[in-house]
């Protein structure tokens, strides 16, 4: 059971570790990541995720196989969140089950550092002095706008 997929809505955590719940499967690895409230030094406000949707999708299954693939894990699965979204919501969640807690934590760790690296998904940060700014998922840069 492998899924990959991107939501308007806000992500159902609980239903997510529902999903890959089994009885062989003794380890659950959750990764969630959240807006927080600052960046670099500024006050965040919120947060924005656009994505070209068909390239996305594509791109996150290819690394839910790959992942799955190299750990092991026959039950995965992402959502990335899109839109506009308040502090303390969340963006992502990733979820993989195995037998054993180092397999399922490896694919977790994969996933979200491919998924920031090679999937079509932006995110403009929105601050507290009212700017706005599209900022690297890689962490490398960041284009300034005003309002």
């Amino acid at each position: 059971m492998i899924r990959a997929a991107i939501s308007r809505d806000p992500i159902d955590v609980p239903a997510l570790l529902a999903e890959v719940t089994s009885e062989g499967c003794g380890a659950l690895s959750l990764f969630v990541g959240t807006v927080r409230d600052s960046n670099d030094g500024r006050s965040v406000t919120g947060m924005e995720y656009t994505a070209y949707e068909p390239m996305a999708v594509r791109e996150m299954h290819v690394i839910l196989d790959e992942a799955a693939r190299a750990h092991d894990v026959e039950r995965l699965v992402l959502v990335h969140r899109l839109g506009a979204l308040a502090l303390g919501e969340v963006s992502v969640a990733i979820v993989a089950a195995h037998a054993h807690r180092a397999q399922a934590m490896d694919a977790t760790r994969f996933v979200i550092e491919e998924l920031k690296r090679r999937v079509p998904i932006w995110k403009r940060e929105h601050y507290a002095d009212g700017t706005r700014e599209w900022v690297d998922p890689t962490g490398a840069h960041a284009v300034s706008e005003v309002p």
